[in-house]
C-alpha cells in the first residue's frame, strides 16, 4: 500500500515546490520580459480563433436549445439573461479554459520535455541559469494575463452568436436582447468570471511546466508528458470550477 502512495505523494510535493519558486520568482530579478510577451503572443493571440469560434457556437447552441423551451411558456424575452448567466459564470471561463489547456498545456509540456531530454535545460543550470526563473514564471505570468482576456472575448462573442438566434428565430429586438442580458450579471457574477480563468491559468502553466520539466525517456517520453499534461490540467479545471462554484455560492449567498 505504501509502494503505491509514495510516487503520487512524491509527485505532488514536487509540483508544490515548483509552484512556490515560480511565483516566487515573479518579485525576483531577472524577470525576463521578452519572454514573457512572447509566451503572451504565443497562447493569447494563437488561441484566439479557436476560443472564439466556440465561444460563437457555445451561444448559438445554448439559444436554439433555450428557444423552443422559452417559447412554449411565452419567455422569449428571457433568453438573453439564461445565455449572459451560464456564459459569464460558468461556461465561458471553463470552455475557454480546456482549449487553452489542449492547445498550449501540451504545448509547453512538449517544448519543455523536449529541452529536458535533449539536457538543455542542464546546460542552463550548469551556466546558472535558473530554468524555473526562465521557463516557467514567463509562462505562468503570461497565461494569468492572458487567460481572462480570452475568456472576456469567448463571453462577448457566445453573447452575439445568442442575440444572432434570438433575433432570427424569436424576433427579439438588439435592445430587448442585450439589456436584458447586461441587466441580469450582477458584480459577482462578473468577479467570479473573472477569478476561475485566472484560477485556471496558473493550473494550466505549472502542470504544463511540471510536467515537462520532470519528463524522462527520449521521445516517448515527451509524448507521455504531453498527454498528462493536458488530462491533468483539464481534469482540475473542472474540479476547481465546482470547488470554487460551491464557495462563492456559500459566501454570496443572500
Amino acid at each position: 500500500m505504501l509502494n503505491l502512495l509514495k510516487p503520487p505523494i512524491e509527485a505532488f510535493q514536487e509540483f508544490v515546490l515548483l509552484s512556490i519558486r515560480a511565483f516566487r520568482n515573479i518579485f525576483r530579478s531577472p524577470h525576463y520580459a521578452d519572454d514573457i510577451f512572447i509566451q503572451m503572443d504565443v497562447i493569447g493571440v494563437g488561441s484566439l480563433f479557436i476560443v472564439s469560434l466556440i465561444g460563437l457556437f457555445s451561444g448559438i447552441v445554448m439559444a436554439l436549445q433555450m428557444a423552443r423551451a422559452l417559447t412554449q411558456y411565452g419567455a422569449q424575452g428571457q433568453v438573453g439573461q439564461i445565455v449572459s448567466i451560464t456564459l459569464v459564470r460558468e461556461l465561458g471561463p471553463v470552455l475557454t479554459a480546456v482549449l487553452v489547456a489542449g492547445r498550449n498545456a501540451s504545448g509547453i509540456a512538449s517544448e519543455l520535455g523536449s529541452m529536458k531530454v535533449t539536457e538543455q535545460i542542464d546546460a542552463m543550470r550548469a551556466l546558472g541559469t535558473d530554468p524555473i526563473q526562465k521557463l516557467v514564471t514567463p509562462r505562468l505570468i503570461a497565461l494569468a494575463a492572458v487567460l481572462p482576456l480570452l475568456t472576456i472575448i469567448s463571453d462577448f462573442i457566445g453573447l452575439t452568436g445568442g442575440y444572432f438566434i434570438a433575433s432570427t428565430m424569436l424576433g427579439l429586438t438588439f435592445s430587448e436582447y442585450w439589456t436584458s442580458a447586461w441587466q441580469v450579471l450582477e458584480y459577482n457574477d462578473i468577479a467570479q468570471g473573472l477569478l476561475k480563468p485566472l484560477v485556471f491559468a496558473v493550473i494550466i502553466a505549472l502542470v504544463g511546466c511540471f510536467y515537462g520539466m520532470k519528463t524522462t525517456g527520449g521521445t516517448q517520453g515527451v509524448g507521455r508528458s504531453t498527454t498528462s499534461a493536458v488530462v491533468s490540467s483539464s481534469v482540475w479545471i473542472f474540479v476547481l470550477t465546482a470547488f470554487i462554484t460551491y464557495v462563492w455560492n456559500r459566501a454570496f449567498a443572500q
